[in-house]
């Protein structure tokens, strides 16, 4: 059997688990369950010889996230950048037409970023198993065995074997997401989760998305054709890729194609979708607490307590989550823990920034915190990294101050270079042109105090960057 290339759908903004996870930092780069990512958990995964290098399908504003999470963990991948957001469909069907153009039968699987597999061996048994039945012309998806009769998945109902011995079933039936009593009824007569896990020969999903999405994989087509590589990426094309119907590739193909089939699947799977699947995933004391960063649980049992710098102390309540991180508190009972979708809507119609943005924003050269902002100054913290530099750039409205805390800055103001080192400091006057670089091997930190009558990110006029942002 031909090696299997992975797919990882990783442009999901997870608005489940905030104010961890944010649109500038979504959940698959967070680590959620463990000292990594579930995107670098993933990837550790798919480190065996069954696999192909994988391909990684983001979003343009996650690239540089992508590149820095690989790097950490030693791994190689190939990057392709969507220019917006059309849903899982029309990825599924770059993703075919990327690796129809290697081979049309290259054997594909499709990974969701977000998701935690604790079963290593048995994954890797069962994408074998399910690439066989591939080979032959069906679309296998990985079905999970129901620990409850969760709402939120979508159901799967097996009939036989598709062949006598073999561990693939033909799908009978797949429903979307019932109520409460619905999901009882499936879990007593053995139905399965949908995990959205999908393994096919390249040409058989093209074949699919012809019958039942043929703009979809027109558009997806096109955009493979007119994509260009930038720096580290693979950048499809934005007109090409608009046209795409935005449509999970759940509606578009899988719920109408009658090859589906099923490789019955103990792994261990977790889409991580709410606080309480995050604690349940979570090592716990003898009375069910668990506690990561700096918390305290006195007389409570079944708490759940995340805070990477604040103290966090919870005193004589059960089954509660607090999540403390540096702008926002978030106190739920973990069985609503399904609501914090809502609350999330809500604070998007308040127009609320922590929704969108931790106080530290990472840029591709390291990131900044912000500190304090008044009515015309603001204090951020800067941390570049070893190599690294800012866009040449100039600001109409702002000065600024830098002090290096941390390394050596190398400076250039209005045409001269200038080495600065720790505890020394610059000044930069408003509409000067210059640029932020480490020349060194460790972290280069500063503080920056902006001062001025406008103090917005989006003063900021570049001349020349080496990361190709407009």
């Amino acid at each position: 059997m031909a090696k299997i290339l992975p797919v990882i759908m990783c442009g999901g903004a997870g608005t489940r688990v905030w104010p961890e996870s944010r649109d500038s930092l979504p959940k698959q780069f967070i680590p959620l369950v463990s000292e990594r990512s579930t995107f670098q958990m993933l990837v550790e995964m798919l480190k065996d010889p069954l696999f192909e290098k994988p391909v990684v399908l983001t979003n343009v504003d996650y690239r540089f996230l992508v590149v820095d999470q690989l790097s950490a963990i030693n791994a190689e991948a190939d990057i392709v950048l969507e220019p917006m957001r059309r849903d899982s469909g029309p990825a599924v069907a770059v993703a075919a037409e990327m690796a129809a153009r290697r081979s049309p039968d290259t054997v594909v699987v499709v990974f969701a970023a977000d998701h935690v597999v604790q079963d290593r061996p048995k994954l890797i048994q069962h994408c074998r198993e399910a690439a066989e039945a591939a080979e032959a012309g069906a679309i296998v998806t990985l079905g999970i065995r129901p620990t409850g009769p969760a709402t939120g998945y979508g159901y799967i109902r097996a009939g036989q074997p598709l062949k006598e011995g073999s561990p693939v079933r033909k799908v009978e039936a797949f429903v979307e997401k019932p109520d409460l009593v619905t999901a009882q009824k499936y879990v007593a007569q053995g139905y399965f989760w949908n995990c959205g896990y999908f393994v096919f020969r390249a040409d058989v999903m093209q074949g699919e998305l012809d019958k039942f999405e043929p703009a979809m994989r027109e558009a997806a087509a096109a955009a493979v054709e007119a994509s260009r590589p930038d720096l580290k990426f693979i950048v499809l094309d934005a007109d090409s890729f608009g046209r795409a119907p935005k449509k999970s590739i759940d509606y578009a193909v899988i719920e109408r194609s009658d090859r589906l089939a099923l490789v019955p699947a103990d792994i261990g799977w977790s889409d991580v979708g709410t606080w309480e699947a995050v604690w349940e995933l979570s090592d716990r004391d003898s009375d069910g607490n668990s506690v990561r960063g700096h918390g305290v649980v006195l007389g409570g049992r079944n708490v759940h307590i995340r805070s990477d710098e604040h103290l966090t102390a919870v005193v004589g309540v059960e089954d509660v989550v607090v999540v403390t991180t540096q702008d926002a508190v978030l106190v739920l009972h973990r069985s609503k823990s399904d609501q914090v979708k809502a609350l999330v809507d809500h604070l998007k119609s308040t127009n609320r920034r922590e929704v969108a943005e931790h106080k530290r924003i990472f840029r591709p050269w390291g990131y900044y915190q912000s500190i304090d902002a008044g009515a015309r100054h603001q204090v951020k913290r800067i941390v570049v990294k070893p190599g690294d530099r800012l866009s040449l750039q100039k600001h109409f409205h702002r000065a600024e101050h830098w002090i290096v805390v941390k390394g050596t800055a190398e400076v250039d103001r209005d045409g001269e270079r200038h080495l600065v080192h720790e505890n020394e400091s610059i000044y930069l006057p408003i509409g000067c042109v210059h640029r932020l670089g480490n020349p060194g091997k460790i972290d280069l930190e500063l503080i920056e105090v902006q001062t001025g009558s406008y103090l917005g990110e989006d003063d900021i006029v570049r001349i020349e960057d080496v990361y190709n942002r407009g």
